[in-house]
């Protein structure tokens, strides 16, 4: 016998990053009053092209979705990516960061591209985290789409355990009476240009500054044990955040980006960031590009430029005012406001009359 409740989340999750954007979106509609069933398949084997990427992790999220309505009976399923609805065992509303229709141009989106337009057409609602997100659907599609946000948490003052783990990460180059210049993401090295960014340091890193590189689980051999360049690895989300308040500088060089997370948590932590442009919706950008302008790399190649821009940001004063004014800007993503589209817009789009009486 199947358990009633409001909506399934189908949630693809292949990276950190997708996991804690669909549990976020999971706990908002949980906020409100819905009851949620969120489920996803187990991380899916690599293999060499994007197209059977794609197929390996449809196959799987269709397979997870048919397990979990052979449990329980949705009143609505969101399924969290175009990739995740492209088998799907039933229709459903759609959340995305981006769209096949972009991220998947010639031959790397054959198949996709066609399937994706289908599932646009069939979802109850769409569900992008941006306005260009919808980049590529047509527009009775975008009729239906309601813009959710990622809620970015404002700056809470960090736990002991996580100054003591921030205390333990900086503790080599205390040691070694370095200097902590920036902080490098690299969750996916390539695509997050972690070469780019290693370059331009090389050219601007004066005696004694070390660049931290973390969000990954192994550097790349070229860059793992490199003068200047301290391995940090893959730290929570709570470190990560105070460790680059601390540093006060960000610095990622993306070949593509689909929103920007971990830059906006950036900013709210009062941090500089320093950034070429990249295609892709990169919610971002536009706030970086607004607060520094100079710190924004409009030719991605141009490693000269990159490494100017962040030696100018790793030289400036720490600055209170600057700081706030960055926080600020994430305003618009904050925890309140996007919990008030998803009780005043999304709720209602997925259940109808029946939203305001969730389970």
């Amino acid at each position: 016998m199947t358990r009633a409740i409001d909506v399934l989340v189908v949630s693809l999750g292949a990276t950190p990053g997708l996991r804690t954007v669909d549990d976020q979106f999971a706990g908002l509609l949980r906020e409100v009053g819905a009851s949620v069933e969120l489920v996803r398949p187990p991380r899916p084997r690599d293999v060499r092209t994007l197209m059977l990427t794609d197929l390996v992790q449809a196959r799987a999220c269709a397979a997870v979705a048919r397990q979990a309505l052979r449990e329980v009976e949705p009143s609505a399923i969101v399924y969290c990516s175009t990739t995740a609805a492209l088998r799907w065992p039933r229709p459903g509303a759609i959340r995305f960061d981006a769209l096949a229709q972009r991220t998947r141009p010639g031959h790397h989106g054959l198949w996709q591209r066609p399937i994706e337009a289908r599932r646009l057409g069939q979802a109850s609602t769409l569900l992008p985290q941006s306005e260009v997100a919808l980049d590529g659907a047509a527009p009775a599609d975008r009729d239906r789409a309601v813009v959710v946000p990622v809620a970015i948490e404002p700056h809470a003052e960090p736990s002991k355990a996580v100054h003591a783990a921030v205390d333990e990460l900086l503790a080599p180059l205390i040691a070694g009476r370095l200097g902590a210049a920036a902080v490098a993401y690299a969750s996916d090295p390539v695509k997050k240009g972690l070469d780019r960014v290693i370059a331009a340091w090389d050219a601007v890193r004066k005696e004694g500054e070390v660049l931290l590189v973390a969000g990954h689980d192994a550097l790349p051999p070229d860059v793992a044990g490199r003068e200047g360049v301290l391995d940090v690895g893959r730290v929570p989300r709570e470190v990560f955040r105070a460790l680059v308040r601390a540093v006060g500088t960000l610095v990622i060089a993306p070949r593509r980006e689909d929103y920007g997370l971990v830059q906006l948590e950036a900013l709210a932590e009062g941090a500089r960031v320093v950034t070429t442009v990249a295609p892709g919706p990169y919610a971002a950008l536009p706030l970086i590009r607004t607060l520094w302008p100079e710190q924004v790399v409009d030719r991605p190649d141009d490693l000269s430029a990159l490494g100017r821009a962040l030696r100018l940001a790793v030289d400036a004063r720490p600055d209170a005012a600057e700081a706030l004014r960055a926080a600020h800007a994430v305003g618009e993503y904050s925890h309140e406001a996007v919990l008030a589209v998803v009780r005043d817009r999304v709720l209602p789009a997925l259940l109808g009359s029946a939203g305001n009486g969730a389970r």
